[in-house]
């Protein structure tokens, strides 16, 4: 597993996500898992924001998202240890 760090402060309170990345989105960070750090109370949507700094194609086609395998919107809180998927979108026939 590959560690990522996207510019969070140290902080009081911090969480610790699991997150992986299906795909193109996989291709595009060049790792299929991530332990990323962030402040307590951040939501889906700021790990999503975080992480497109490293890797633009989650914001460039976004796809869904998952957590703990449960489909979420952005504005779903994250907890210590929570499982992030990032799935992009898919097309076929």
């Amino acid at each position: 597993m590959t560690a990522y760090t996207p510019g969070v402060p140290e902080v009081a309170q911090q969480i610790r996500v699991h997150v992986r990345l299906f795909a193109s989105y996989r291709e595009a960070a060049g790792a299929a898992r991530l332990d990323v750090p962030l402040p307590a109370g951040s939501r889906v949507g700021d790990l999503q924001d975080a992480l497109a700094q490293r890797i633009p194609a989650l914001n460039a086609a976004r796809g869904l998202i998952a957590v703990n395998q449960e489909y979420v919107k952005p504005d779903v809180e994250l907890h210590e240890q929570d499982e992030v998927a990032f799935i992009p979108p898919v097309s076929g026939g």
